[in-house]
């Protein structure tokens, strides 16, 4: 965890029209509280950037990563798309092709994942 830029993104994960919860403290030690540059602190969706270097790039695949939870275009977690279906990702309203864990964390971005 850093100080030499911090921002706030925001994830939104909707499965089969129902709002899941991201829970608090994915990326921050149980045991020292010591926090990676990519964690949360509350149930909100609020991703907490805190890093050591201004300018690097953090993914939302990183955060998926210290959460154990799988992210691919067709899954999240335990659920996954029908066949021949994706999940939709957004970016502050835009749709995002590609693979959802390459997406680049931005300040004040709001991020939705809709598996249908």
């Amino acid at each position: 965890m850093g100080t030499a830029e911090h921002y706030h993104p925001k994830l939104r994960i909707i499965i089969d029209g129902k709002d899941v919860p991201i829970p608090a403290n994915i990326g921050v030690d149980p045991t020292t509280g010591a926090m990676s540059a990519v964690h949360t602190h509350e149930t909100d969706g609020t991703i907490h950037i805190e890093a050591d270097t201004a300018g690097e790039t953090f993914t939302l695949g990183q955060l998926f990563t210290q959460w154990g939870v799988t992210l691919t275009p067709t899954q999240i977690g335990g659920v996954k798309a029908k066949e021949g279906q994706q999940m939709d990702l957004t970016s502050n309203g835009m749709p995002v092709a590609g693979d959802p864990k390459d997406l680049r964390l931005e300040p004040d971005q709001v991020i939705v994942l809709r598996m249908p």
